[in-house]
């Protein structure tokens, strides 16, 4: 794997700043991969992304080997993304059953490993509508909460591009969750900058992404703001299409990652790429180094 630069590796000193890691190997072989490529934040998934269930539980050895790795202070911020089978807004009730229970599972998951938050995709109504598709998410979180009321991790809620029936890519979207479910406190939320262009907020320049998040303290409120997910789009604004590209070679560009790496509202919130890359990682070094260098002053 490419070696970061000497001084990334100064993690009290740096940004949260990262990327989605494998847990391939173990839970705590994502540690060594995220302080490989000089990451102070990193995603994991607690399961398979693609699989309902767990083939099975945390192995008190694999929780101790993540919990106690010698290199675990070094990436300040773990949090978690939930599987993408996952839908609260389900009209088959056989599917929806296995969406709530599945969560039920991974939130669980993520708290013997101590995460803060499970990013979660609020859900997609497949036809029923907008109105019927927000009620039935708010319903599905309020009997999860239920079924499991010891787990601190909490569910933050993420925008989506808005493909198909997809909730969640506006922001009255998520504020209708937040303020209708019976835990809010429960609750906060992830943006994703690809996601958040897709759907047609122009977060392109300086100006027009403060524009958006001024929109996002009065819609939403500054306060549920969890994480950031730093992702260039390949696709046009408002194309309602989800397609991330490597940061300045999407349509969003250099300038609105700029604001995000320099706005002093996100200075402690954690962010992390999810941008396309090979096993080696070498695409998020890369990724980090143009982030990074957003950061420094310009004459």
């Amino acid at each position: 794997m490419p070696k970061p630069p000497d001084d990334v590796r100064v993690a009290s000193k740096a940004p949260l700043l990262g990327a989605h890691v494998s847990t391939a190997g173990g839970v705590d072989k994502a540690v060594d991969r995220a302080v490989t490529i000089g990451a102070t934040a990193m995603q994991i998934f607690v399961k398979s992304n693609m699989q309902w269930f767990a083939p099975s539980p945390f192995a008190p050895a694999e929780l101790r080997a993540f919990h106690e790795h010698a290199e675990r202070a070094q990436v300040r911020t773990v949090f978690g993304h939930s599987g993408y089978m996952i839908n609260l807004a389900a009209t088959n009730p056989e599917f929806l059953e296995k969406s709530r229970r599945a969560l039920c599972e991974e939130l669980l998951r993520a708290d013997q490993l101590g995460l803060p938050f499970l990013v979660l995709h609020p859900g997609a109504h497949m036809t029923a509508g907008i109105e019927a598709g927000l009620e039935k998410v708010i319903t599905s979180l309020d009997a999860v909460f239920v079924a499991i009321p010891q787990v601190k991790t909490r569910i933050a809620l993420e925008n989506t591009a808005g493909q198909g029936s997809c909730l969640g890519c506006e922001f009255p979207h998520l504020a209708a969750i937040l303020q209708n479910v019976r835990e809010p406190e429960r609750l906060c939320v992830c943006i994703d900058t690809a996601h958040l262009f897709a759907s047609g907020y122009d977060i392109t320049t300086g100006a027009g992404a403060e524009k958006v998040f001024r929109d996002f303290d009065g819609i939403v409120g500054r306060k549920h703001l969890a994480a950031l997910h730093l992702n260039d789009s390949k696709t046009a604004l408002g194309s309602r299409v989800d397609r991330h590209e490597h940061i300045g070679k999407g349509r969003i560009g250099l300038e609105g990652f700029r604001y995000f790496m320099t706005a002093p509202r996100f200075a402690k919130i954690p962010k992390v790429l999810e941008t396309p890359k090979e096993k080696e990682m070498k695409e998020d070094v890369e990724n980090l180094a143009v982030l990074r260098g957003l950061m420094k002053k310009t004459d």
